[in-house]
């Protein structure tokens, strides 16, 4: 236990840097980690991608209170687009929970290893959404806000690579865009935890440090140091060639995408 809280922690400590320096979600490293370290701590092989995505949201939870404060703060959140979204944005984050729980671990791997690929190839290549519409009316909002949700809870991220692009398309400035994203994986991360921690009540396989598939000394070990290192991260951000950057993390999420399907046979 002691070895993987220190793991757990080490974690922490990568995601809030890359946050506060590429404004990436924690959950593109969390969750590929978590698979890797959670069964040394306990947690049954059948569901370790259940509890690594469960995991992963709840701590999105605090991470992204912390950075849509911050942008708030600032007065950057377009508050009337996050109330537009965030019904869609739970029932499809509940509905993402419900489709994990029937899927088996191997096929949410391979689910996650693509989705990581995809978001590798977006950041390496620079390719980015251009305006050409206005916000859609209520429902189509509602719709898109379900997609998202969904998505979001059955990869264990908190949206920002699904939000920020279809905002800049509707032609919402990328500094707005990625403050509105930033709280927007609020309740994609609080209906999504909720909702595998509902699912997974009741499953004999679970540790007893677990609620559902949230895993509890990994989420405070990674929420402990995440917030204490993602201002950091924000300095170096000043400092440092971002584009570049951006293109190493993207290689890093392409070997962590490749290796999660490797590992899923």
């Amino acid at each position: 236990m002691l070895t993987s809280l220190i793991f757990f922690l080490l974690l922490g400590v990568v995601a809030g840097v890359l946050a506060g320096l590429l404004g990436v979600g924690g959950g593109l490293i969390i969750v590929p980690v978590l698979a890797w370290l959670l069964p040394a701590s306990g947690v049954h092989q059948d569901i370790i991608m259940h509890v690594a995505l469960g995991t992963s949201l709840a701590t999105i939870i605090v991470t992204s209170t912390s950075s849509a404060w911050e942008h708030h703060r600032h007065q950057a959140v377009l508050w009337p687009v996050f109330w537009r979204l965030s019904p869609g944005i739970v029932i499809g984050a509940w509905l993402g929970a419900a489709i994990a729980d029937q899927l088996a671990s191997l096929w949410l791997q391979r689910i996650f290893g693509v989705f990581e690929l995809l978001v590798a190839m977006q950041m390496f290549f620079g390719f980015g959404a251009s305006a050409h519409r206005q916000l859609p009316g209520a429902m189509a909002m509602a719709g898109t806000g379900t997609v998202i949700g969904a998505v979001s809870a059955i990869v264990g991220i908190g949206g920002g690579t699904m939000t920020v692009p279809f905002l800049v398309w509707c032609n919402v400035n990328i500094r707005k865009a990625v403050a509105t994203s930033a709280a927007v994986g609020l309740p994609i991360a609080l209906a999504g935890s909720s909702g595998y921690i509902l699912v997974g009540i009741g499953d004999q396989r679970l540790s007893s440090w677990a609620t559902g598939y949230v895993y509890w000394p990994a989420f405070l070990a990674i929420i402990s140091t995440s917030l204490l290192f993602a201002p950091l991260g924000a300095k170096l951000a000043h400092r440092m060639p971002i584009p570049t950057l951006k293109k190493v993390f993207a290689l890093l999420l392409l070997v962590l995408g490749v290796r999660m399907l490797i590992s899923a046979g």
